[in-house]
């Protein structure tokens, strides 16, 4: 039986680790040839480590061991002409584009919204939100070019939907991907590009476990560890569960690239084991 999305090609931002590998090895598992991007050096001020160039290495030999083509591209969402001179030679090389998952993101140390250092304010607007549409405008145009429409899923976050305190910048931001998911899919509408978001809850990646994390959850602790954050991040969703699995998110990301969901766009659509109705 054909994968899901065989014969495709998807394009990951953060595909180092994290949400953005398990998107990649998940859509390569159904079929599709990955083209991968990450920055691959540390992003600077975060309080956890950001991917490497050693972690994308394994992202790459995860998708061909699945007998699938990847390109791996090093570029910082931030840059548009560098993520463009990788983009355009990566759609040439393996000879399309369909499905473009714009993940990549930053999480950050928390701030009381009117006490945020503004270089802290702006890089998490950089990132997570101009970031998001630099990759909408160097993939669309291959979108259209191929004339076959197409899927762009934009991950935002329950902080899309929800407010979340002393996290401001964060939840602009993501909020921010909301409005511009909806806007591209009236714009894009027309040439059946669909473009949809999804929204996790806490994800157990890297960027949510660790100690500048576990110290916004839990800020009455001192030094708070995962087995502190467990029973507070529990207690934020509806499921008695403490956060979800990458791939939990990569199946949602998936369902949106397929031609199951042909007909969706302009959707949020939450993976949050019920945060947003509790």
């Amino acid at each position: 039986m054909a994968g899901r999305v065989e014969g495709k090609v998807a394009l990951v931002t953060g595909a180092a680790r994290g949400q953005g590998r398990s998107h990649a090895v998940r859509l390569a598992e159904e079929g599709a040839d990955i083209i991968a991007v990450d920055i691959t050096e540390q992003v600077e001020g975060m309080p956890y480590r950001t991917g490497t160039a050693e972690e994308m290495a394994e992202t790459v030999a995860l998708v061909e061991a699945l007998d699938r083509r990847i390109v791996s591209i090093v570029a910082d969402v931030r840059d548009v002409e560098a993520l463009r001179a990788g983009v355009d030679p990566a759609v040439a090389e393996l000879g399309r584009l369909d499905i473009v998952c714009a993940n990549a993101g930053i999480g950050s140390a928390p701030h009381r919204t009117h006490e945020m250092p503004e270089d802290i304010w702006q890089q998490m607007i950089d990132i997570n939100l101009t970031g998001v549409w630099h990759t909408c405008k160097v993939t669309v145009p291959h979108l259209l070019a191929g004339g076959r429409g197409g899927s762009l899923v934009l991950t935002s976050s329950a902080a899309g939907l929800k407010a979340y305190a002393n996290i401001g910048h964060y939840v602009s931001a993501k909020h921010g991907v909301v409005g511009l998911m909806r806007t591209l899919a009236v714009e894009l509408a027309p040439e059946r590009i669909r473009v949809n978001s999804v929204h996790p809850t806490q994800v157990d990646t890297p960027m949510i476990m660790n100690d500048a994390a576990f110290r916004l959850f839990a800020p009455d602790v001192e030094n708070p560890t995962r087995e502190d954050f467990a029973p507070i991040s529990q207690s934020m969703n509806a499921l008695p569960i403490p956060w979800v699995d990458p791939v939990d998110i990569s199946n949602a990301v998936l369902f949106l690239a397929s031609d199951e969901a042909r007909y969706i766009t302009g959707v949020t659509l939450p993976v949050d084991a019920g945060c947003l109705v509790k």
